[in-house]
């Protein structure tokens, strides 16, 4: 039996919310990628819709951090800045 070559993905653009919002976790340790992957699905919402503070969103995101909430949201709100984004 054969499978078919999973589907290209094309990147999103430098200045869009989903480039951001995924950049700003990069450097963030957790225990799999994909908590990864959910703490910058949760980042693009706040990014997106901003109606709760940042803590909300890590906090929501369900992520097994490898460091405290307290210091994500820090390094996620340094992050942020350094990419253009204000609150």
């Amino acid at each position: 039996m054969t499978t078919k070559a999973p589907s290209t993905v094309k990147p999103a653009p430098g200045e869009s919310l989903e480039h951001i919002a995924y950049a700003s976790v990069k450097n963030i340790p957790t225990v799999e990628p994909h908590d990864q992957d959910r703490l910058g699905y949760n980042i693009w919402r706040w990014l997106k819709y901003r109606r709760d503070p940042l803590e909300f969103a890590v906090k929501t995101s369900g992520s097994r951090l490898l460091i405290s909430e307290e210091e994500t949201v820090r390094k996620v709100r340094e992050n942020l800045m350094q990419l253009g984004v204000t609150e």
